[in-house]
C-alpha cells in the first residue's frame, strides 16, 4: 500500500516523504523487527516512547513510520497510533478477500489451539498465525500485516482482559470461523466472575457471519458455558469433545509413558487414528479443536489425522519437553498460568511420572486472581500432592505460600523461594538423575526457562557446578 493508500484507510497525513512510499512488508511495532519496506509503528509510552526510534528504524530499512507527530523522516502522522494500527490491519483484512479468518480464544489452550491449527493447515494452503500468544490490540494488527494475496488461512488467537476485548479485535479481522476452547478462572479478577468471562469469549462467535455466508463457530461440547454460546450466532456449529457427545469426538483416549495421547478422531460416520507428539492429556482436547477446524473447513478426516500427529510444541513455554544429560527431564511450561492450565500441567507431571520417576513440581504464582487468590493457590497446592509430587518449590510470596500450605502434611516435601534465584539454588542441589519437572507460573513470574537463571535448568549444574550436559 502507498503512503496515499493508507491515509485513505486510516486518517491522518503524510509528512516527511511523497504519498507514493510503498509499504510492502509487516508493520511492526518492535524496531527491532523492522524488515526492509516495512513501517514501523512509533507507540508513546511513559518509559519508552517510541518515537526515539523512528530514525533507527528507517535505517533499519523501514518505509515509513506511523507516529502521532511529525519525526523528521518519512511517517504517517495520526492522532491515536494504536487505534489506527487496527484501522491498517482492517485494510489490509479488507484486500484479502480469498483469506479465511480463523479466530480463536478461550481462557486455556488457545495458544497450543492456534499452534496446532497454524502447523496442520499449511497442509492445504498458505497460512499465517500468530508468532507465541501475540494475541492483543498491538499484536494482532502485527500478524494481520504479515498476510500476503497469497495467504489463505490467517489463523487469529485473540486474548481479552475484558468485556469488550475480543468484540474490538474481531472488528479488526472478522471471523469466518471462530474458536471457543474453554472457559476457565483466567483473569477472574479482572473480569469478576466466570459468568462475564464467557460473555467476553462468546463475542467471538457473535462475530460471525450467518451459516449462509460460510459462518462456522467450533465450541467445546464438554464445556456448558462453551456449547451454550451456540445459541449466540446464526453461523454453522459444530462441538468437539471427549466426555460428552459432539459432532467430532476423540474416543479411545490413551497416553503413552511419555504423557502423550493418542486417541480415535471420529466424525460424520468416518474414523481415523491419531498419535499426537505433544504432552499432556489436555492437549488430546486442543488437538481436537484444532481438527474440528479442519473438518469444517472440508479437508478429509485421514489428512487431519496424519497432520495433527505431526504437530509439535512451538510457542516457547507451552509444554516443552527437554531431556537433559543426567536423565532430568524439563517440562518448560512456564509462559503463562491460570488455575485449569495448572492443573491440566500437573496431570501431564503424573502420567510422565508414572514409571516411578520423582516429579517435581516448581511453581511461580499466577496472577490475576483477585479476591480468589488464596483459595485457589491453596487448591493447586492440595492437587500438587494429589498427583504424587514429591517436591514442590513455590516462588514468591504470600501466594506461593498458600501453595506450600495446600501441599503441607501430604507426604511432598516443601520448600520456599522468595526469587527465581532461590528456587535455582534450591534445585541445583536437589535435584536427582530421572527427576521430571514442572516449571509453571505467571508470566510476570520470570520463570521462563532460557531466562537467567532458570536457562540452566535445561543444562543442569551440580553441587560443584559442573555441568552435567
Amino acid at each position: 500500500m502507498t503512503l496515499q493508500e493508507i491515509t485513505a484507510a486510516i486518517g491522518g497525513a503524510v509528512h516527511d516523504a511523497p504519498d507514493t512510499v510503498t509499504v510492502a512488508a509487516p508493520v511492526v511495532f518492535d524496531s527491532r523487527r523492522v524488515e526492509p519496506g516495512g513501517m514501523f509503528v512509533a507507540l508513546p509510552g511513559k518509559r519508552v516512547d517510541g518515537h526515539d526510534y523512528a530514525v533507527q528504524a528507517i535505517e533499519a530499512g523501514a518505509a515509513a513510520v506511523l507516529a502521532s507527530r511529525p519525526v523528521g523522516v518519512p511517517a504517517v502522522v495520526v492522532e491515536d497510533v494504536p487505534a489506527a494500527y487496527g484501522r491498517l490491519a482492517r485494510a489490509v483484512v479488507d484486500r484479502l478477500p480469498q483469506t479465511t479468518v480463523i479466530g480463536v480464544t478461550g481462557s486455556v489452550g488457545k495458544t497450543s489451539t492456534k499452534d496446532i491449527l497454524a502447523q496442520i493447515l499449511p497442509t492445504w494452503g498458505a497460512t499465517v498465525a500468530n508468532r507465541a500468544s501475540n494475541n492483543n490490540e498491538l499484536g494482532l494488527p502485527y500478524t494481520v500485516t504479515r498476510a500476503t494475496a497469497d495467504t489463505r488461512y490467517l489463523v487469529l488467537e485473540m486474548g481479552a482482559r475484558g468485556i469488550g476485548h475480543v468484540a474490538y479485535l474481531t472488528r479488526i479481522a472478522p471471523p469466518r470461523v471462530s474458536v471457543v476452547t474453554r472457559v476457565g478462572h483466567a483473569h477472574l479478577g479482572e473480569f469478576g466472575s466466570v459468568e462475564n468471562i464467557a460473555q467476553a469469549k462468546g463475542e467471538i462467535v457473535e462475530a460471525l457471519p450467518d451459516i449462509l455466508d460460510g459462518g462456522l463457530a467450533v465450541l467445546n461440547g464438554d464445556d456448558a458455558l462453551v456449547a451454550a454460546m451456540a445459541s449466540r450466532t446464526t453461523a454453522r456449529v459444530l462441538t468437539y469433545g471427549i466426555d460428552n457427545p459432539a459432532d467430532v469426538r476423540a474416543e479411545d483416549v490413551t497416553l503413552d509413558e511419555l504423557g502423550r495421547a493418542a486417541f480415535r478422531l471420529v466424525h460424520d460416520g468416518q474414523a481415523a487414528d491419531v498419535r499426537l507428539r505433544l504432552y499432556g492429556l489436555h492437549q488430546a482436547s486442543n488437538a481436537l479443536a484444532a481438527a474440528t477446524v479442519a473438518l469444517g473447513l472440508g479437508h478429509p478426516i485421514e489428512a487431519v489425522a496424519e497432520a495433527v500427529s505431526q504437530a509439535e510444541a512451538v510457542s516457547p513455554g507451552r509444554m516443552q519437553v527437554s531431556n537433559r544429560a543426567d536423565g532430568v527431564t524439563i517440562i518448560n511450561d512456564a509462559y503463562n498460568a491460570a488455575p485449569d492450565a495448572m492443573r491440566a500441567a500437573l496431570r501431564a507431571l503424573k502420567a510422565m511420572t508414572e514409571d516411578g520417576r520423582r516429579a517435581v513440581a516448581v511453581l511461580g504464582e499466577m496472577a490475576e486472581l483477585g479476591e480468589h487468590a488464596a483459595q485457589v493457590h491453596r487448591e493447586i497446592g492440595q492437587h500438587v500432592a494429589e498427583v504424587g509430587a514429591g517436591w514442590l518449590v513455590a516462588i514468591g510470596g504470600a501466594d506461593a505460600g498458600q501453595y506450600a500450605a495446600g501441599a503441607a502434611g501430604t507426604g511432598t516435601t516443601v520448600d520456599r523461594a522468595g526469587t527465581v534465584a532461590e528456587a535455582w539454588e534450591l534445585l541445583r542441589d536437589g535435584l536427582r538423575p530421572g527427576d521430571v519437572v514442572l516449571v509453571k507460573a505467571a508470566n510476570s513470574a520470570g520463570l521462563l526457562v532460557r531466562q537467567p537463571p532458570f536457562e540452566m535448568l535445561l543444562v543442569g549444574v551440580g553441587r560443584r557446578g559442573a555441568a552435567t550436559a
